[in-house]
């Protein structure tokens, strides 16, 4: 499992070895990986380091003399090793570090200093006549070195314009590749959130312990691949802020058939979906939950949409009772029952059981706000992590309306960590966030980010198919004692529910060929996913 933790949590792990005199040597280690990060990327496009051409964006403070000294190391392996100086701040020594192995110095527009040779006007860096960027693009690899974690607000001055002019430099893959040092400059470290222009890397070498923001959206869709290079300071992290599961996670985490089993045991999963204005909901709900296979998958709705059930999926057993008549372990709720006055009372009904419970689509405002009837005058909500919300960025957004919190579609897709956290203080329920980077947000604080998908997800009936996982997966761990991964909090068993079936949702669009993708194939892919995974 992936551990990812705060900017202030990295620095506070640094400071004792920093207080000991040891900062040079937590240089040098992350120095080091850095130049392996670019020899790796030089590798995979056929080219050695002797002779090849490097450009390192240089600012103030540690990031930039990491990515010197990486250069010196560079250097002396025998690249053409140029730094852009954005800063008369740079760190002493890994400046004569760098300058010593053969690397040359260029200052960008409008950086303060005296340049080693004529520096060009400031509204050059805006300029294709800018005369560095003739080199730039001769580069082999472009180095951001220009903020670190300490960074906050994004890039400003010279370092701005520079990012701007070479962002569309290297758009499309054209261009150098782009390594980051720490982080892509302008992604906050710690929540993932970007102000304004970022290099996209195309691989990020990050120092001492994964950044929370590196594994949330946007900032992660702009970091590549990620490699965390070991400096010594893993002892001394505290708690992790956010988690992401592995392959090996998921596989330890998937419900098993034991011998004695029968269909009630292995887990019931009862679906509330589907009308007739939107019987499809119904159908791939359905059919995500049998694939995953629970003891049986139980389906409550309009008799039109049983019928076709009972061809599609004539395993599942279908009626028009209510939630509370019929035996289950989880529900899923609301896909496609907009419009349904029977359908949105069975809804509330599973809300009210008790029971591990999704709420999707249309059951989402279900949910009362804080002076709503479950309340009884309290003024937090009533903890409810086995309640599982899966809402895209618009359905939060009105959410949070009816809990008087005004955040509009584009406030959450730009911080969406911080918008699952917050609806699940309101709340008191499971919070999962659909998007790029999936985010699942429990009551407790407990937080995962899973990013196992492709964008060819994005498309209509998609999260009927989650739900219908999400369900199966609860029902078929709800009465397993111990399930769930060591040192975890007990509240937080929801909330791992909800990361396995995200990770094993997004997995679905790799696990066949690489072809036009809806959510009516999506079913047929979850055993052969399920089995794909690691022993």
């Amino acid at each position: 499992m992936l551990r990812a933790y705060t900017a202030d949590a990295i620095r506070t792990a640094e400071q004792p070895l920093l207080d000991a005199g040891r900062g040079p040597e937590l240089m040098r280690r992350a120095a080091h990986g850095l130049a392996l990060g670019v020899r790796s990327v030089l590798r995979a496009r056929g080219r050695r380091v002797y002779g090849a051409r490097v450009v390192l964006l240089i600012g103030s403070g540690n990031n930039g003399g990491d990515a010197l000294y990486a250069g010196a190391t560079l250097a002396a392996a025998g690249a053409r090793t140029t730094a852009l100086l954005t800063s008369a701040r740079t760190h002493p020594g890994a400046l004569a570090a760098f300058t010593k192995a053969g690397g040359r110095l260029e200052w960008a527009p409008g950086a303060p200093g005296q340049a080693p040779g004529p520096a060009p006007a400031p509204a050059a860096a805006a300029s294709p006549s800018w005369p560095f960027l003739s080199e730039i693009r001769r580069a082999d690899v472009l180095v951001d070195g220009l903020l670190g974690t300490g960074g906050r607000g994004g890039l400003r001055g010279p370092a701005a314009g520079v990012v701007a002019q070479l962002s569309h430099l290297v758009a499309g893959g054209n261009g150098p590749a782009v390594v980051a040092c720490d982080l892509p400059s302008g992604v906050d470290a710690t929540t993932g959130e970007v102000t304004g222009p970022v290099l996209a890397a195309e691989l990020t070498v990050t120092f001492g312990a994964a950044k929370t923001g590196l594994l949330a959206a946007p900032g992660e869709q702009l970091c590549g691949v990620v490699t965390v290079v070991d400096i010594g300071i893993g002892e001394l992290l505290g708690e992790p802020d956010v988690f992401r599961l592995d392959g090996a996670d998921l596989a330890a985490l998937l419900p098993r058939v034991a011998a004695g089993d029968q269909k009630y045991t292995r887990g019931v999963a009862g679906i509330v979906a589907g009308s007739a204005q939107y019987p499809g909901a119904a159908l791939l709900a359905v059919a995500a939950a049998s694939a995953c296979g629970p003891g049986m998958v139980r389906y409550l709705g309009p008799a039109p949409v049983a019928a076709a059930l009972a061809v599609r999926n004539p395993e599942a057993v279908s009626s028009t009772d209510s939630p509370e008549d019929v035996r289950v372990q989880a529900w899923l709720a609301g896909p496609g029952i907009d419009g349904d006055a029977a359908q949105r009372e069975r809804a509330a009904q599973a809300l009210d059981s008790g029971l591990p419970t999704v709420l999707d689509a249309g059951a989402l405002d279900l949910l009362a706000p804080p002076q709503g009837r479950e309340q009884q005058g309290r003024e937090q909500p009533l903890p409810r992590p086995h309640v599982i919300l899966t809402p895209h960025a618009g359905e939060l957004s009105a959410l949070f309306a009816r809990f008087g919190v005004e955040r509009s579609r584009a406030a959450i897709e730009a911080a969406p960590l911080a918008a699952a956290r917050q609806a699940a203080g309101l709340t008191g329920a499971t919070v999962l966030l659909k998007g790029p980077t999936t985010v699942v947000a429990a009551p407790n604080g407990t937080v995962f980010t899973q990013s196992d998908g492709a964008a060819s997800l994005a498309t209509a009936g998609s999260g009927d198919t989650l739900g219908g996982m999400l369900a199966a997966l609860l029902a078929m761990t709800a009465e397993r004692d111990g399930w769930g991964l060591p040192g975890l909090a007990a509240d937080a068993r929801w909330a791992q529910v909800a990361a396995l079936a995200a990770a094993l949702h997004g997995r679905l669009a790799t696990a066949g060929p690489g072809a036009p993708l809806n959510a009516g194939m999506l079913a047929a892919r979850i055993p052969p996913t399920w089995a794909g995974l690691p022993d």
